[in-house]
């Protein structure tokens, strides 16, 4: 059994620190997902316990891991219901959460009054343990007055408050060495200083010498301040290591400048700075960027794995009101012949130019925008998404030079129901990229037959077929005759409707070309083209041997 029992109700205000809501937003989206709150955010939370098989015990206001406990099993809502009647804050179960389950855990939430929360994939066990017990330890630390004001994860400002305090120039690094933050120091400073700047990482001939003197040994295994005299050009230094929940996360150097001397309490304003930065230094180590948080939120949602309130939180947006998603790609649709971080930024940018708040969400080969505080009447909405839509396609076509499609999603009453937006948006895109035509901005409806065709080629893919059907025949005939096209041409024989004339143009050959490589292919695979299920069979076939090579969206 595990029990790691941070109290995180220590300290002047520590009652506000000491919350979900707080933990939350120190951990982040990166780390854990929340599921449901029908406490609310503002629920205690003073502990981290690991739930062991052979000794179940749950404690009030505790955060309950649920390792090993299959979160789509009866066992799951049972450890839920036992965790609302033992006033536990939360349950956190492994990634996924798979309906209907999904719904049997909320309700039991709702009934016993404690959190559902998933851990993410990307986010071990043993990580979430690390991360959970530093940001309670961090909770439960009184801010220092001078850095109380500064937003957390800000730490450059921390930087800069923190050289105020001291009288010198300050760094902040991670347990690499490399500079997060430094403070804005206007004065001379030291050579050593400077090349650390520059580079944003302490010189590696100086960490080798470091390491090997014993000094990140004793400052991480140190309770206290480490001072550095003076030494020929380089000026004194003090270095504190930051801590939360027993693990280091990184270090705050301080160096004199210009000659002077740190003020007389500078140690001490270190210790209580270390302690302040453990927050800003799990933040920024649990959210790479705001930007990067609000993504991956989105993602979750969009996934149908991800919490409204904390996407409505983080993006500021309604979580109650009308919205959709598009699904926006380029080039043939096949994997690799997008580039989605080109029209990320360029989407963000057009967006924000006409007007709309959305979040912009790359997913493999394409890009998603969450389109959120629509009109609530019906077909207002539906208008204000094919404008943007519309829009979207002819700039960013414009401006990248190639064909950009836009898939509309359907209009759905909230943030919950996005999953369903995207899967609309994403199979209107797929059938505008299938359908290689002019076209570029769809709903799923009006493209309904090429989604249909989509769908059923889908159904068909483990279907195994004869080994000796029309098309496999001459499948092998062109791989062993070099400069054989009979498939080619059976595929564009077919995707005209028989038309020769219109065949023969779309292979750049003559009519009668056309009709020799006809009479070979009947010769070669024994296709009836006067038989409709043979017909049938050769497109779906060759559509299918088409998206196994990659050569049809």
């Amino acid at each position: 059994m595990t029990d790691l029992e941070e109290s995180a109700g220590r300290g002047t205000g520590a009652e506000d620190r000491g919350t979900l809501e707080h933990l939350l937003s120190v951990v982040g989206a990166g780390a854990v997902e929340l599921h449901t709150a029908p406490e609310g955010l503002r629920t205690s939370v003073t502990g981290v316990h690991v739930l062991d098989a052979l000794e179940p015990v749950i404690r009030p206001r505790e955060l309950l891991l649920a390792v090993g406990v299959d979160p789509r099993s009866a066992h799951a809502v049972d450890v839920v219901r036992r965790a609302g009647e033992a006033g536990a804050a939360g349950v956190v179960f492994g990634p996924g959460r798979p309906e209907p389950t999904a719904r049997a855990l909320q309700a039991a939430a709702e009934e016993g009054g404690t959190a559902v929360l998933f851990r993410t994939s990307w986010c071990t066990w043993a990580q979430l343990v690390g991360v959970l017990r530093a940001g309670l330890a961090a909770a439960g630390v009184p801010p220092m007055p001078a850095t109380s004001g500064v937003r957390l994860g800000d730490l450059e400002s921390l930087a800069d408050a923190v050289a105020a305090l001291v009288g010198g120039s300050v760094t902040i690094e991670d347990t690499d060495s490399r500079v997060l933050a430094y403070s804005s120091t206007e004065e001379n400073v030291d050579e050593m200083r400077r090349l650390t700047i520059l580079g944003r990482r302490v010189p590696p001939w100086r960490v080798a010498a470091m390491r090997e003197a014993g000094f990140f040994q004793a400052l991480w295994g140190a309770g206290d301040v480490l001072h550095r005299p003076a030494h020929g050009q380089d000026p004194e230094r003090l270095v504190g290591a930051v801590r939360a929940g027993g693990e280091a996360l990184g270090s705050i150097w301080v160096a004199a400048v210009a000659g002077r001397p740190l003020s007389p309490n500078a140690a001490e304003t270190l210790r209580a700075a270390a302690r302040t930065a453990a927050a800003h230094l799990l933040h920024h180590r649990t959210h790479s960027s705001d930007g990067r948080l609000l993504e991956d939120a989105a993602r979750a949602l969009l996934e149908d794995r991800g919490s409204v309130e904390v996407l409505a939180e983080r993006a500021s947006l309604p979580p109650r009101e009308p919205c959709a998603v598009l699904a926006v790609g380029t080039g043939s649709g096949r994997h690799g012949d997008d580039d989605p971080s080109g029209l990320y930024g360029l989407l963000t940018l057009h967006c924000a130019a006409l007007g709309h708040r959305v979040v912009v969400v790359p997913a493999g080969g394409r890009i998603l925008v969450l389109l959120s505080g629509l009109e609530r009447d019906p077909g207002r909405a539906d208008g204000q998404v094919t404008r943007l839509g519309e829009a979207l396609a002819g700039q960013l076509s414009a401006t990248i030079g190639s064909s950009v499609k836009v898939g509309l999603g359907d209009v759905v009453p909230g943030l919950a129901r996005t999953p369903a937006s995207r899967r609309s948006a994403e199979r209107a895109l797929r059938a505008l990229i299938a359908a290689a035509g002019p076209r570029t901005v769809a709903r799923s409806e009006d493209v309904a037959d090429t989604v249909g065709v989509l769908q059923v080629v889908d159904a068909l893919r483990e279907v195994a077929l004869p080994p000796g059907t029309s098309v496999a025949r001459l499948r092998e005939f062109d791989a062993a005759h070099s400069g054989s096209c009979l498939v080619e041409t059976l595929r564009a024989y077919l995707d005209h409707f028989g038309d020769v004339s219109a065949a023969s143009r779309a292979l750049g050959v003559h009519s009668n070309s056309l009709r020799y490589r006809l009479r070979r292919i009947t010769q070669v695979s024994g296709l009836d083209l006067e038989s409709p299920d043979a017909r049938l069979l050769a497109q779906l076939q060759l559509r299918l041997d088409a998206d196994a090579d990659g050569t049809r969206p």
